[in-house]
């Protein structure tokens, strides 16, 4: 099996630059089909009628491209799954309404994995049947692996929204939208102490998650370049990662002054409410995972206040295609988006883009559709809605600037 040299994914990590995060600004009319430099519009076109799956009209001759996508819509992550599945929907019907792609309408069908590897790789073969030629997915790291393994083995193009770990693209067929689990560890560990917000630090992971190791392992190693001690390291794992209190007095008795936490949103809720119990209010940084924390049932959102995370996204941003977004997501559905709706709505624009480059039709099957993507998507630059000047890698990597976004009133914002 052919995998791609890590060294091209750390590579892509020192092309980041922290400085390069300010303001947003591009055209917004869709590109030409013969264009390979390409940016999502900020204006929709007509509005397609789309139930949960999000069909669109079959074109005239009843072609139409399919793409598939899988997440969790149901169970712990579902915020991410659910905020994926409606980024999708909004770009697909914007798509639809201006014309589709080189004249084809896109019908989508997106299924629920409840955040497990079998039921995602269950989900994958209920979207093969259906007759899948793209998949947008999986969502989660573990998940999005074992998925992998699957589209490799039938050469099915996969652009992961949101699936940051090492693995996840480490076949030729395999891209992503946001950062690798390396990148964040890095350039988190680079921000703290360039910004010298905190010499002593403590470190609370998941050890049975790819996703939090691999951030966590890129952080430790920076973290020896920027004068930072880890004071304090403490794993949880799948089965045991409702109790953080001893993982918080560790941290508060070795006088950690930031608290660092590479892992998703729910666990970080607990481990904040567990830190207000003890009485311990470090400074506390994370990674995108953490995008969802203040929707959580229960939480007192008040104790996310000044948390800090990486994100390639922020919703309140002066830029016009955010803000047009924004004005559709919260119409359509009532509520802000996240960054892993900003994600899969830029993913669906990807694609698009990589398939007029490289002049797919509806009636090619999905491994010819495959081979064509593989090398357009080296081809393209990208505008969206998650950054500016977009390329990829052969390895599957983008080259895109992070953000790090703090909590404030109750809501993120870009420092």
């Amino acid at each position: 099996m052919k995998k791609k040299a890590l060294s091209l994914l750390l590579a892509c990590a020192m092309t980041f630059s922290l400085a390069a995060c300010g303001g947003k600004g591009g055209e917004t009319e869709a590109p030409a089909a013969d264009n390979a430099e390409t940016e999502a519009p900020a204006e929709a076109g007509n509005d397609a009628e789309a139930g949960d799956d999000a069909e669109a009209p079959a074109a005239s001759d009843g072609a139409v491209i399919k793409i598939g996508g899988i997440g969790p819509t149901t169970g712990g992550a579902s915020a991410y799954g659910i905020a994926v599945q409606r980024g999708m929907e909004i770009a697909v019907e914007e798509i639809n309404g201006a014309g589709g792609i080189g004249g084809v309408q896109i019908e989508l069908n997106f299924q629920d994995d409840e955040h497990d590897p079998e039921k995602s790789v269950n989900a994958y073969n209920t979207l093969k049947d259906w007759g899948m030629q793209v998949l947008i997915g999986s969502v989660t790291s573990n998940p999005c692996i074992a998925v992998a393994e699957q589209t490799y083995n039938d050469n099915m193009f996969q652009l992961t929204p949101s699936g940051t770990a090492v693995k996840c693209v480490q076949y030729d067929n395999a891209f992503r939208m946001c950062f690798s689990d390396p990148n964040q560890g890095l350039e988190s560990a680079k921000y703290i102490g360039e910004n010298g917000l905190a010499t002593k630090v403590a470190v609370i992971y998941d050890s049975s998650d790819p996703y939090s190791v691999g951030i966590y392992e890129a952080f430790r190693a920076e973290a020896a370049n920027q004068n930072i001690e880890i004071v304090s390291d403490a794993a949880f794992t799948a089965d045991n990662r409702t109790d953080f209190s001893t993982a918080v007095q560790g941290a508060k008795n070795a006088g950690a002054e930031l608290l660092y936490m590479p892992f998703y949103y729910t666990e970080a809720s607990l481990v904040l409410a567990e830190c207000s119990k003890q009485s311990y209010a470090p400074l506390f940084f994370g990674v995108d995972g953490m995008d969802g924390i203040l929707s959580v049932e229960n939480f007192d959102a008040s104790l996310a206040e000044d948390l800090m995370y990486m994100a390639p996204f922020v919703a309140n941003s002066d830029d016009e295609m955010v803000k047009s977004f924004v004005g559709k997501y919260q119409e359509k559905y009532g509520e802000i988006p996240n960054q892993f709706a900003a994600d899969a709505y830029d993913c669906v624009y990807v694609v698009k883009a990589a398939m007029e480059e490289a002049g797919v039709t509806a009636d090619m099957d999905a491994s010819a559709i495959c081979d064509a993507l593989k090398t357009a998507m080296t081809s393209i630059t990208f505008d969206g809605i998650t950054g500016k000047g977009i390329s990829w890698e052969a390895s599957g990597e983008p080259n895109k600037a992070p953000l790090i976004v703090q909590i404030k009133g109750g809501e993120g914002v870009a420092l």
